[in-house]
């Protein structure tokens, strides 16, 4: 495994991981691909693709010309995220990024030997011929799926008593506001309830909400940059975790599957990206469009309601070993890819 930061070789639970600053850059290619001639063929490559984690403003085509060059090893790649939106009357500089963007996925997934896509919609992004064979894998969850139950005790202790909402994220612009248009309504109807803000950029964000609702900061508790450990143990400790996404939940979204594979109750929203399986599984209470009083109302609606909110849980954690754990993304990765078009995951 090859993946920026300190220069240095380590072994993590048997996988050798090789660290590089400025690994995608043009310099950085070169000692990429020194590296990887010292492997014997023959040579796999999995690319995990995110424009933006490439460098170069998320327009690194360099890196995307290399890897199509490299016809000597099997490519694959998994497609996280594809292409920045394309919008009409947008600025120059996002035309030029969206057009990159583009282009650079028709370099890859052109020479890619076999293609994944985190959701259904990123493989209209595709090339023709790459978009019939691409197949669909739902991202796994990237923190721990058990909990020492003693840790989970010493974390709700630590946090106090009364019931405890949460909500897994970044806090970027998108999910910003609407989570307040939810949380605020929720904590002034409920004098016993809190909130647990988990993820980096929680604190900043919960900064800022006491100083607009300075009556609700006692109420509000944020742990920001927890090891994944810490962070599953925090997880397990709320009793609804508040999900609003700008394009609405899909199998993309970790923060949605980090709660399913610990069996947390979860409510959240339909978008454009939200894939029909979400209708269909009962892993996750889901409200039909992004309207925060809608998903307010919803949230309170369960957590009136105990049996149900175990029951969601307890189906939560269900789906996610059959359908998006990362033993299931093992068995698509380990077997020979599907002649069938848009398989189901």
């Amino acid at each position: 495994m090859w993946a920026p930061g300190a220069a240095g070789e380590t072994r993590e639970d048997g996988v050798t991981v090789h660290r590089a600053p400025g690994l995608f850059t043009p310099l950085g290619l070169v000692g990429l691909t020194r590296g990887l001639e010292r492997c014997r063929r023959p040579r796999r490559l999995l690319l995990q693709y995110v424009p933006h984690a490439f460098g170069l403003k998320a327009m690194n085509l360099p890196f995307c010309a290399w890897f199509a060059a490299r016809r000597q090893d099997e490519r694959w790649v998994f497609f996280h995220e594809v292409v920045y939106p394309w919008h009409r009357g947008d600025p120059l500089r996002r035309q030029v990024l969206a057009g990159t963007t583009r282009l650079m996925v028709r370099l890859v997934a052109g020479a890619a030997d076999r293609t994944f896509v985190s959701i259904p919609a990123w493989a209209e992004h595709l090339p023709a011929k790459s978009r019939r064979h691409t197949e669909w894998r739902p991202v796994p969850s990237n923190l721990p799926t058990e909990v020492d139950p003693s840790v989970v005790a010493r974390v709700r202790e630590e946090l106090g008593t009364g019931p405890l909402l949460g909500h897994f994220g970044t806090y970027g612009a998108g999910t910003s506001g609407p989570l307040e248009r939810v949380l605020v309504p929720l904590l002034s109807a409920h004098p016993r309830h809190r909130v647990l803000l988990l993820g980096r950029g929680s604190q900043s964000w919960l900064e800022g909400l006491a100083r607009r609702r300075p009556e609700l900061s006692p109420r509000l508790l944020a742990r920001d940059s927890l090891p994944p450990t810490e962070l599953a143990a925090h997880l397990q400790a709320c009793e609804l975790l508040i999900q609003p996404y700008p394009d609405g939940v899909s199998t993309r979204r970790g923060t949605t599957m980090a709660s399913l594979a610990l069996g947390r109750p979860l409510v959240t929203h339909t978008g454009h990206l939200t894939e029909p399986l979400w209708r269909e599984l009962g892993a996750v209470e889901l409200v039909e469009g992004t309207a925060p009083e809608t998903l307010a109302r919803a949230a309170e609606r369960l957590l009136s309601q105990p049996e149900k909110l175990a029951a969601l849980g307890a189906r939560a954690a269900e789906v996610y070993r059959e359908r998006f754990s990362l033993e299931r993304t093992m068995e698509v990765l380990l077997n020979p890819a599907p002649s069938a078009e848009g398989e189901r995951p």
